[in-house]
């Protein structure tokens, strides 16, 4: 999950919002590309992990982290634990963990108006083509913006389900999409009464 801004002092956080995105980009083509063993993809997991303790980040910003993505090491780990072997469910599901906390390190050190100032800039030679940088920008602001919104929705029905005593499962998900789609209306009146779209 895509995590709020936290203010600080760090090197990472001074670090312009550009050459964060740029060295995210390469850590994880590097990621993706290099053939990684137990062994480097162990010191890859504890780099990403350093990288928390640079930024002065609390251990616990960390923990949290891990935790978040407790669901997704099971699912990542557990096929190819099961059809291919220990070792590639280790490297496999090390791999998508570090990019995702390198992706959760740049979201908690860089302002999210930043980042997508950068990104706003990189499109715009791409109006050429025809690419509307200021609709992409918006489009992909909303996007994260909905992430936490969408979450928050989640745990206040889970929350509501097991006041009830009511048994947690799939049906869970229409409620969910239901407020969902309430906000997408209400975020969409509020975008048409101010001309954007």
């Amino acid at each position: 999950m895509i995590q709020m801004y936290r203010p600080g002092t760090s090197i990472v956080h001074r670090m312009p919002a550009g050459a964060k995105l740029a060295i995210f980009a390469a850590l994880g083509i590097g990621l993706s590309a290099y053939p990684h063993d137990a062994w480097s993809v162990g010191v890859t997991l504890s780099g990403a992990c350093a990288l928390f303790a640079l930024a002065r980040l609390p251990l616990r910003v960390l923990a949290a982290e891990v935790w978040r993505l407790r669901w997704l090491v099971l699912v990542l780990g557990a096929a190819p634990w099961i059809f291919v072997s220990p070792l590639a469910a280790w490297v496999s599901t090390a791999r998508v963990i570090s990019l995702v906390l390198l992706a959760s390190l740049l979201t908690i050190t860089t302002r999210m108006g930043d980042l997508l100032d950068v990104l706003h800039r990189m499109l715009l030679p791409l109006r050429r083509l025809g690419v509307e940088a200021d609709a992409v920008s918006m489009a992909i602001s909303l996007t994260i913006t909905m992430i936490p919104v969408v979450a928050s929705f989640a745990h206040e029905i889970r929350d509501a389900q097991r006041a009830r005593g009511v048994r947690l499962g799939i049906r869970g998900v229409v409620p969910l999409l239901v407020r969902t789609l309430r906000h997408a209306d209400d975020v969409g009146d509020a975008l048409a009464a101010r001309g954007l779209v």
